[in-house]
C-alpha cells in the first residue's frame, strides 16, 4: 500500500479537492460557439452492468482524456462527453430473475459507473451526459427509425430519398401499390430465419450464439423463421466500402469492415427446374466453370425446397432441415471434411449444355448468403469436391492448370477445357465472354454480390426501444406520427417472454391496443436491438437537451465529424458498420453535414489479469479500480494504464507496476514541494544551465510528439528521465519546472493542478498554453561516437554536435593512433551520431 501523508504526496485529499473544483466550476464545459478550432474526442460508451468497471475498462477513457486535455492546452475547443448504452438483454434477464424493474437496476448501475469514472478525474463535460434508456433520448431513436421507414434508396443517385418521391409503376391497384412502396422502404418487415433461443425467449444476433448455444446462459439456439423488422443496409454496401478510403483508421480495421461486407464480382445464372415451373438463381464468381456444374445445392431454408421435393424424399428432407436449424452459421460453414446433405429427388437444367443435374440440400449453403443456392463444380471448389466424394457425384474438369495439376480439385485460373465453343480461353477472358453470352441468351447477367445481409433490427424483449409502428386488423401498418413520440415502455408485471415468440409487451393489452379515429390498431411488440441507441449517440451529445429535434443542425455543423474515436476492437465491425449506415442515411435526408461520422479511430488493446487471462469473475482475476485508487490514487492508475505498453497492445496487469509509477509521482512531488508543503527551496528564477535547458526542450518535444502519435508509454518514460535529472539539481529553474508540470497534466491531472498552485499560479492549468520547444535546443551540444576498426569497437570519442565529417575522421584516428600503427587505412566511414568505422589492412 502506498504512503499517503502530508510529508509526501497526499493523493486522497488532492484528488478529491480537484475533482470537486472541476465539477463546481464546470471546468470542462464545452461552448457550442467559439473562435477556437474544435476537437471532438469520443469514447465508446459503457454498458452499465452491476459489476461496474474493472481496470481494463478505463484504458481507452484515459487515452482520450490525455488527448482532450492536451488539445485544450493547445487552444482547441474540446467536446469530450460520456453516456451509457443501457438497453439490452443483461438488464432484462436480471429483471426476470429478481422481479426488479430494469430501469431501477440500470439507474443503480449507472450511478456506480458514473462514480467510478468521476473518481479517475476524466475531463468530461458532464452537462452532456446521456442514457439510451431515457425516453427523452429514445424518442429521437424512434424518430430516426421513422426516417428509415419513410425513405427508399435511389440506386441511380446512390442515396436515400423520401418514400413520397418513389416512382411507382403504372397499372397497380391500391393494394399492389402499397406493397410496392413497402418493398422499397429502408425499414421493412420480412419473414426471416433467425437464431431463436426458446429459454431466453428472444432472437439472438450471430455473435450472441457460440457453438449452437446462447452466449448468455448457454441455452440451446435453433434457426426459426419469424416476422422481423429489417433495415436495408445492403443498399449502402458500396458507399460503406468507398467511405473507408479517406478515414484515418488502421488497415486491419478497414479490412475487417470490407471482409464483412464481402464484395464479390461474378454472374447471376438461372437454372430451370425440370418438371417444375421454377427457376433457381445462383450467384457465382466463377461463371467460367459452368460446364463443370454437375449438381446443385440449396440451403435447407430455401423456399423452393418444399415445392420441388419429391414425395419419397420428404421425410428425409424434413429431418435434415430440423437438424440444420440447430446449427449456427459458423458451424455450418466451417471447413469440416464430412459434408452432409439430402437429395430432393428433383433436377435442374444446366443452361450452358442442357444437362440434367440433381438438386440437393446441404447446411454448408446459407440462405443468408447470395441467393441461398449454388451450382456445384466439384472439380474446382474444395467444399463441392468433398461433397461430391461423400455422395459419389460426377466430377468434370473444365479448367486446366498452366502448371502441374494439384491433387484433388483445382480452384485457380487456367485454360478452359470440356467447355464447348469456349475451349482454350484463359479464365479472365472466359469470364467476360460467358457473362455476355448468358445475358444475350436471357439466362443470366454480370453481377456484384455482397456477403453483407440486411440488418435484422428487432428483438422479442421488453427492455428496448419500442417501434413507433401500429398494425391494422387487416394486416397493413402505419407509422406513429413524429409529434406523438416517444412511444414509451409500459410498466409490466412479468418480464418473461410471452410464449408465442412475441415480447412481454404482447401481454399488456392497455398498451397494445390503440384506437385512432375509430380504427383499431395493435402496437408493434418487438423492440429495437441494443445497437439502435449506440448508432447515433455521438450526435445527441452535441445537443442533449433539445426537445424539438435530435440535435441542432448548426451545432452539428460546428462539431462534426468526430475527430478521435477510441474503443475496443470487439466493436470494430458491427457497431461501426451500423453507425456509419445510419449516419449516411441522415446525411442523405439532410440532417448531418458530413458523410462519415468518425475521422480517426483507435482501438485500445485488452488489459489481462495478472495470470495473463481475460479478466473474469470466473477466473478470480478481476481488479477493481476502486481498490487501486484507494491505495495509490487515480493519477497512479491513469499513469500505469498508459505506461504498461503501446495503447493497442494486449498486456497483463501488475500491481508492482502501479507501485513503480506511484514512486515516480512521489519523486515529481518532492522535486517541487518541500516537506512543509511549500515550494521547494531549490526552485529559483536563476537561468537554467545549457544541459538542463536541452533536457527540458527534448522532453517537451518528445511528450508533444508522443501524445500526437498516442505513444503514451514513451512520453511517460521521457518525463521520468526529466524528473530523475532535475531532482538532483541544487538549483531548479522555476519556468522549466512549470513547463514539466504542464506536460504531466494530461496524464496525472490532480497532482499537476496541485503542483501548479504551489508554484504560485492562481488559475487552473486546464487551459494554460502548452509548452513550446526550440528545435535547436533539442540537439545535444556534444555527441559520443564509437570507433570501430574493421567492424570491431576499439574506443569512443566525444565531438561537438556540429563537427564536420573531416574533423570527426581525423579525431577518431588520433584517438586510436596506437592501434593503427603499421596498418594501411583503406576507408573511413562516418555514421552521423553513431560511429566511425575505419577499414584498415
Amino acid at each position: 500500500m502506498a504512503e499517503n501523508d502530508v510529508s509526501s504526496y497526499n493523493f486522497t485529499d488532492i484528488e478529491k479537492k480537484w475533482q470537486n473544483f472541476w465539477e463546481e466550476n464546470k471546468t470542462f464545459k464545452a461552448p457550442d460557439k467559439s473562435d477556437k478550432p474544435k476537437f471532438y474526442a469520443l469514447d465508446m460508451f459503457p454498458y452499465p452492468s452491476g459489476a461496474g468497471l474493472h481496470v481494463g475498462h478505463p484504458e481507452g477513457y484515459t487515452a482520450s482524456d490525455i488527448v482532450s486535455r492536451y488539445k485544450r492546452m493547445q487552444g482547441f475547443n474540446v467536446l469530450h462527453p460520456m453516456g451509457y448504452d443501457a438497453f439490452g438483454l443483461p438488464a432484462e434477464q436480471y429483471a426476470i430473475k429478481t422481479g426488479t424493474h430494469p430501469s431501477i437496476t440500470t439507474e443503480k448501475n449507472i450511478s456506480n459507473i458514473r462514480r467510478q469514472i468521476k473518481s479517475l478525474g476524466f475531463s468530461y463535460d458532464w452537462d452532456r451526459e446521456i442514457d439510451t434508456t431515457d425516453e427523452k433520448y429514445y424518442k429521437w431513436t424512434q424518430w430516426i427509425f421513422l426516417h428509415l421507414y419513410n425513405s427508399y434508396f435511389d440506386h441511380q443517385a446512390q442515396k436515400a430519398k423520401p418514400i413520397d418521391e418513389l416512382p411507382i409503376p403504372d397499372g397497380l391497384d391500391e393494394k399492389e401499390k402499397q406493397q410496392y412502396i413497402d418493398d422499397h422502404r429502408l425499414a421493412y418487415e420480412a419473414e426471416v430465419a433467425v437464431n431463436w433461443c426458446p429459454e431466453l425467449g428472444t432472437v439472438l444476433a450471430n455473435e450472441e450464439v457460440i457453438g449452437g448455444v446462447s452466449e448468455r446462459g448457454g441455452h440451446p439456439v435453433i434457426r426459426k423463421p419469424m416476422r422481423q423488422w429489417m433495415l436495408r443496409i445492403t443498399h449502402y454496401a458500396e458507399r460503406l466500402i468507398d467511405g473507408l478510403k479517406d478515414l484515418d483508421w488502421s488497415d486491419s480495421i478497414k479490412k475487417l469492415q470490407i471482409d464483412w461486407i464481402g464484395k464479390s464480382i461474378g454472374a447471376e445464372v438461372d437454372f430451370k427446374c425440370a418438371d417444375h415451373d421454377a427457376i433457381i438463381r445462383v450467384f457465382t464468381t466463377r461463371p467460367d466453370t459452368l460446364f463443370g456444374a454437375t449438381y446443385m445445392v440449396l440451403s435447407p431454408e430455401h423456399p423452393l425446397v418444399k415445392k420441388i421435393t419429391t414425395e419419397d424424399q420428404k421425410a428425409a428432407i424434413t429431418a435434415y432441415q430440423n437438424e440444420a436449424s440447430k446449427k449456427s452459421d459458423l458451424q455450418r460453414t466451417e471447413l469440416a471434411k464430412d459434408k452432409t446433405g439430402v437429395f430432393t429427388g428433383a433436377y435442374a437444367i444446366n443452361p450452358v449444355n442442357d444437362t440434367k443435374i440433381p438438386i440437393w440440400i446441404s447446411d454448408y449453403v446459407l440462405i443468408s448468403y447470395g441467393t441461398g443456392a449454388i451450382m456445384a463444380v466439384p472439380a474446382h471448389d474444395e467444399r463441392d469436391y468433398e461433397f461430391a466424394q461423400q455422395f459419389e457425384l460426377p466430377i468434370i474438369e473444365v479448367v486446366k492448370p498452366k502448371g502441374e495439376k494439384p491433387d484433388g480439385c483445382f480452384s485457380g485460373n487456367g485454360v478452359a477445357i470440356n467447355s464447348g465453343e469456349f475451349d482454350g480461353l484463359e479464365t479472365p477472358d472466359f469470364k467476360e465472354k460467358i457473362s455476355a453470352w448468358l445475358e444475350e441468351k436471357g439466362l443470366g447477367k454480370k453481377a456484384i454480390n455482397y456477403k453483407l445481409r440486411d440488418w435484422l433490427f428487432s428483438r422479442q424483449r421488453y427492455w428496448g426501444e419500442p417501434f413507433p409502428i401500429l398494425h391494422r386488423e387487416d394486416g397493413t401498418i402505419i407509422a406513429v406520427d413524429a409529434k406523438d413520440l416517444p412511444v414509451t415502455l409500459p410498466e409490466v408485471e412479468s418480464y418473461h417472454p410471452s410464449g408465442t415468440g412475441e415480447s412481454p409487451l404482447a401481454n399488456i393489452s392497455d398498451w397494445l391496443n390503440v384506437e385512432i379515429d375509430g380504427v383499431k390498431y395493435k402496437r408493434e411488440t418487438n423492440t429495437m436491438p441494443q445497437w439502435a441507441g449506440s448508432c447515433w449517440y455521438y450526435l445527441r451529445y452535441i445537443d442533449p437537451d433539445n426537445e424539438q429535434a435530435p440535435f441542432d443542425k448548426e451545432k452539428e455543423n460546428y462539431w462534426m465529424p468526430v475527430d478521435l474515436y477510441i474503443g475496443g476492437a470487439e466493436h470494430a465491425v458491427l457497431h461501426l458498420l451500423y453507425s456509419r449506415f445510419w449516419h449516411k442515411v441522415l446525411y442523405d435526408v439532410g440532417w448531418v453535414s458530413c458523410d462519415e461520422p468518425y475521422t480517426k479511430l483507435v482501438n485500445q488493446g485488452m488489459i489481462l489479469g495478472s495470470d495473463n487471462r481475460k479478466m473474469s469473475k470466473s477466473f478470480g482475476n478481476v481488479v477493481n479500480p476502486d481498490e487501486v485508487i484507494k491505495d495509490y490514487g487515480s493519477d497512479s492508475m491513469r499513469l500505469y494504464e498508459m505506461f504498461m505498453g503501446p495503447l493497442d497492445a494486449t498486456k497483463p496487469w501488475n500491481m508492482q507496476g502501479v507501485e513503480g509509477v506511484h514512486r515516480f509521482l512521489q519523486k515529481a512531488w518532492r522535486m517541487v514541494v518541500s516537506q512543509q508543503r511549500t515550494l521547494h527551496e531549490s526552485i529559483t528564477d536563476e537561468p537554467a544551465k545549457d544541459d538542463d535547458l536541452r533536457l527540458l526542450h527534448k522532453t517537451i518535444k518528445k511528450v508533444t510528439h508522443d501524445i500526437e502519435n498516442m505513444a503514451f508509454n514513451t512520453a511517460i518514460s521521457q518525463m521520468m528521465i526529466f524528473t530523475n535529472a532535475f531532482t538532483t539539481l541544487k538549483s531548479r529553474n522555476k519556468k522549466a519546472i512549470e513547463d514539466f508540470v504542464l506536460l504531466l497534466a494530461p496524464f496525472a491531472p490532480h497532482i499537476a493542478e496541485e503542483l501548479w498552485e504551489i508554484l504560485g499560479n492562481k488559475e487552473t492549468l486546464a487551459y494554460a498554453p502548452w509548452p513550446k520547444y526550440e528545435e535547436s535546443l533539442t540537439q545535444d551540444s556534444e555527441v559520443e561516437l564509437a570507433i570501430q576498426v574493421n567492424g570491431k569497437i576499439k574506443g569512443k570519442v566525444t565531438f561537438p554536435a556540429d563537427a564536420d565529417e573531416e574533423t570527426i575522421q581525423q579525431k577518431a584516428m588520433d584517438a586510436i593512433k596506437d592501434q593503427l600503427d603499421g596498418k594501411e587505412i583503406k576507408k573511413v566511414i562516418v555514421v552521423k551520431g553513431r560511429l566511425v568505422n575505419i577499414v584498415a589492412k
